[in-house]
């Protein structure tokens, strides 16, 4: 395996050489995505930006002479709250959309004070173009192992117990907050801006060691509504592929577990089967929505799994993976810690 190439930023210093990363951009700006470890500092709030927005259709002289108003309130106001504490030489980033007078801004008060301050080049449109580029060179750089299986198998609570081995684990899930299925949703955790979710991809390949094996959970091209990167994608399919082999009743109940919300609410799962009817029929539906006016969730996860979600995963394998299959008698904490010790000593380097 050939050792990691990860190019830094251009034209700054490592980030973990900066005491401050501040983003000078408007908070829905920053929400959608931001280098790693910054905090928002933002030189006009969301309403302000639209104001000097607005009034720079009409007479941009006055739209510049509001904007440089309500710049150095906030500034003046963050130097006091957020700045005065730091230590004298402590080393600060200042970005923008493109680097621009946002950054200025923000760059020259700090700088007047003494503050050895850099400003990033071409300001998060060029960080935004450096994560795409990253993610595509890193990705097919890295060993990955993935862990195959069908719905509730138990993958993402191997991969766990991987991590518990001290193995590296990616889990893409996590990162998406979604369970890569139709039913995927987590109740009151929404999926990060495909930006971000780039961006926090690229700092979990970073953290990885290029010489040991790196476990992923099998996953389509999309999780959810986001994207994975091409390269990712490729890499995974072309990795070896372990297939975990669960007993159904074990999987009935991690669905309980996992699923709990739809344990108290069935109905609200088979609303969200709806679109499931080109391929199972509406005779299968009904059955569904029966089982789930009954409160019969053991029996509705069974149905769902072998009569949707199994075929739907031996039709997505491709011929061309050759998967070693991992017989799991349970997803007990003891089998989960037995499989991943077994999988950690037959997967080194260089295995396929």
């Amino acid at each position: 395996m050939p050792e990691l190439s990860a190019q830094p930023l251009p034209g700054i210093r490592p980030l973990q050489d900066y005491t401050l990363v501040i983003d000078a951009r408007t908070p829905k700006e920053f929400a959608e995505d931001h280098l790693p470890g910054a905090i928002n500092l933002p030189i006009v709030t969301q309403q302000e930006f639209a104001e000097v927005g607005t009034l720079h259709k009409q007479d941009p002289h006055a739209a510049y002479v509001l904007g440089a108003q309500y710049a150095l309130r906030n500034v003046a106001r963050y130097i006091g709250e957020v700045i005065a504490p730091l230590p004298p030489r402590a080393r600060l980033l200042v970005y923008c959309f493109r680097g621009g007078k946002r950054s200025r801004a923000w760059a020259e008060p700090l700088r007047n004070i003494g503050y050895p301050v850099d400003v990033l080049p071409g300001g998060w449109k060029a960080y935004r173009a450096w994560v795409r580029e990253q993610l595509e060179s890193l990705s097919p750089q890295l060993p990955w192992r993935v862990l195959a299986g069908s719905t509730a198998s138990g993958k993402t609570r191997l991969l766990q117990a991987l991590a518990d081995e001290g193995e590296q684990v990616l889990d893409l899930e996590a990162i998406a907050c979604h369970r890569g299925s139709l039913l995927g949703g987590l109740p009151g955790q929404p999926q990060p801006a495909q930006k971000l979710f780039d961006s926090r991809l690229l700092q979990a390949l970073q953290g990885f060691d290029a010489a040991r094996p790196i476990w992923v959970e099998d996953e389509s091209k999309k999780i959810g509504r986001l994207q994975l990167p091409t390269a990712l994608y490729e890499a995974m399919q072309a990795a070896p592929v372990y297939e975990l082999d669960t007993p159904l009743p074990a999987r009935v109940q991690a669905c309980r577990e996992d699923y709990a919300h739809f344990v108290v609410d069935p109905q609200a799962l088979v609303r969200l089967l709806q679109p499931l009817k080109p391929l199972v029929g509406g005779a299968v539906l009904q059955e569904w929505a029966e089982l789930a006016d009954a409160s019969a969730i053991d029996a509705l996860f069974a149905q769902l799994m072998l009569r949707h979600y199994d075929p739907c995963y031996r039709r997505s394998m491709r011929p061309t993976r050759r998967p070693q299959t991992l017989a799991l008698p349970d997803l007990s904490p003891q089998s989960l810690r037995q499989a991943a010790r077994q999988l950690a000593s037959a997967a080194p380097l260089g295995a396929t």
